[in-house]
């Protein structure tokens, strides 16, 4: 901290509030293993001044005893902490290093290149405004490269710095620099970043990353640097539609109902109306309550309390909103998930959804597609195992407010726990509301093919019991090698099953089996939830209470 060490000997009052005032960006590097990711990183916190005396002792040592550098400095080890990592030469789990200029403060991810962390990777970008993706010149794009540009896409970073590294290594060539900015350009037009800033760096010998280089007359851009401590992030949610989830219901006396939160996006200010999510009732803000006193504005980002000027039933879970622009109020929901555990998805198995201030029972009833993350391909599968990422429907127990992940990243993102043993096993970003429930007297009456006699095979019954909820293969009824007609045969402790909470998958061939599964919900009064999984249907039976959604006569119900 050498660059601040004069003003703590003299006044640490004035350090303390300088720090206070700066403001805060939050970066991630990533790209392909080797690519310098480390180095990079390490070479800031060094050419920044902030590696401390110990930190540097032990850094020499470290780089004579690892000799990656031939006994010179090696940046990575001062990020690379794991002995596996120094081992093998590459990231592993996601560094956090802190470090600040006399402009601004940082925290920055060391992420990894690897496809088998991609978990680590993805959790590292979620908070981040910026991404760092470095390119080796001599390689140019590779499958990692555009697989962390799709990543950094899905969970929102909109500025993109393409640090084009080891340009020593190829003399410094412009032309070889201007073709991998043009591949790269070429390849993220689809993503939707709202800046692309291409940098030609030597993170081991400091080439454009303080300093101008000398060895690139060639390029007139920023240093790496000066784009972090000048790149505009801060305010992209202040002028978004107002949202504030309610973490608790302040009550500490007669006189006062106060409901708490941190704004998630927008401006608030005393006599704006704002309207509940849950219950669509509106009032006027009467106070901004804040420990420091009451404010005449809050924005996205402050913890404040807002008081009311009328009694609504408001509880925690509850969303305050703008009356104009609502966010969406549903139990039914499309969802990108990015799947983080060893046990892989059981879809219609019930797991917690937890949101900015909710948790809600919910299942995944049904995956559209799982996505290639190296060549952004869509692929039917049953299920999601670790590291995979697809686009499911979501049923929740009761509805929440939700936004579009594009819109806010706040407000339209939850992960997914398992409630036996209260692992996150998943991520979400949510992409829009997907009603898709109807009631089984629809399916009945809904004009479904009747079954035909294939190979006039003989009609085959099938006992529903208790080992279809308990068995080994969980919540499941594979009929999709059954050659001709089924009928069931329900006994009590399946429905019993069922009215406990419960829910079963049936897989079904074609639309022709439908008929059989739709007839023995109507007659038990159960509730299904369908959709096409490829050539083949997934339906979820369960028991509860009647609900009726309006379909749009335009909308794709999944058959």
């Amino acid at each position: 901290m050498a660059h601040q060490s004069d003003l703590i000997e003299k006044d640490i009052l004035a350090y303390l509030k300088s720090q206070e005032e700066k403001s805060l960006l939050r970066f991630i590097t990533c790209g392909s293993v080797d690519d310098g990711k480390s180095t990079l990183i390490g070479r800031l916190l060094w050419d920044s001044k902030m590696v401390f005396e110990d930190q540097l002792a032990a850094l020499e040592v470290d780089s004579k005893k690892v000799g990656t550098q031939g006994g010179a400095i090696d940046y990575a080890l001062l990020l690379d902490g794991l002995q596996a990592e120094r081992e093998q030469g590459i990231t592993i789990d996601v560094a956090y290093r802190y470090f600040s200029t006399d402009r601004r403060k940082f925290i920055v991810a060391d992420t990894p290149g690897h496809e088998q962390y991609t978990r680590n990777m993805v959790t590292g970008a979620s908070t981040a405004q910026v991404a760092v993706i470095l390119v080796d010149a001599r390689k140019g794009l590779l499958t990692q490269t555009r697989r962390h540009s799709y990543l950094v896409s899905l969970v929102g970073i909109r500025h993109i710095v393409l640090a084009v590294n080891k340009m020593d290594l190829i003399d410094f060539d412009q032309q070889r620099f201007d073709t991998i900015l043009g591949d790269y350009r070429q390849f993220a037009a689809p993503l939707g970043f709202d800046s692309i800033t291409a940098i030609p760096i030597s993170a081991l010998n400091g080439d454009n990353i303080i300093e101008s280089s000398v060895n690139t007359p060639w390029y007139q851009g920023p240093t790496l640097m000066n784009y972090l401590e000048t790149v505009q992030v801060e305010g992209e949610n202040v002028e978004k539609p107002f949202r504030l989830p309610v973490q608790w219901v302040n009550r500490p006396n007669l006189d006062f109902r106060g409901f708490c939160g941190t704004i998630a996006a927008g401006t608030v200010r005393p006599g704006d109306e704002v309207r509940v999510a849950s219950s669509g009732r509106t009032s006027r803000v009467a106070r901004i309550v804040t420990m420091d006193g009451d404010l005449p504005e809050a924005t996205a980002g402050q913890a404040v309390t807002l008081t009311l000027a009328d009694e609504i039933d408001i509880s925690r879970g509850d969303t305050l909103s703008v009356p104009d622009a609502p966010p969406l109020q549903t139990r039914f929901l499309e969802a990108h998930l990015v799947w983080l555990h060893d046990e892989q998805l059981h879809p219609g198995q019930s797991y917690l959804i937890k949101t900015s201030c909710a948790v809600i029972p919910g299942r995944v009833t049904t995956l559209r597609h799982v996505v290639d993350v190296n060549t952004l391909e869509q692929k039917q599968a049953p299920t999601l195992r670790l590291n995979e990422i697809g686009v499911g429907l979501l049923e929740l127990d009761r509805p929440a407010a939700f936004d579009p992940y594009r819109l806010n990243r706040a407000t339209g993102n939850f992960i997914v726990i398992d409630r036996y043993t209260n692992a996150t096993v998943a991520a979400g970003m949510v992409i829009a509301a997907a009603p898709e429930i109807l009631q089984p007297q629809e399916l009945v009456a809904g004009g479904i093919p009747a079954p035909t006699a294939e190979s006039n095979a003989a009609t085959r019954r099938i006992d529903l019991g208790s080992r279809f909820i308990n068995g080994d293969e969980g919540n499941l009824v594979d009929l999709t090698e059954e050659p001709g007609q089924i009928e069931f045969a329900v006994s009590p402790a399946f429905l019993d099953a069922l009215a406990q909470g419960n829910r079963v998958l049936f897989r079904l061939r074609s639309p022709e089996q439908l008929p059989p599964v739709a007839l023995l919900a109507y007659e038990h009064s159960l509730q299904c939830t369908f959709s096409r999984a490829g050539d083949r249907i997934n339906l979820i039976l369960f028991s509860g209470p009647a609900i009726t959604v309006p379909l749009d006569e335009g909308a794709d119900t999944g058959l």
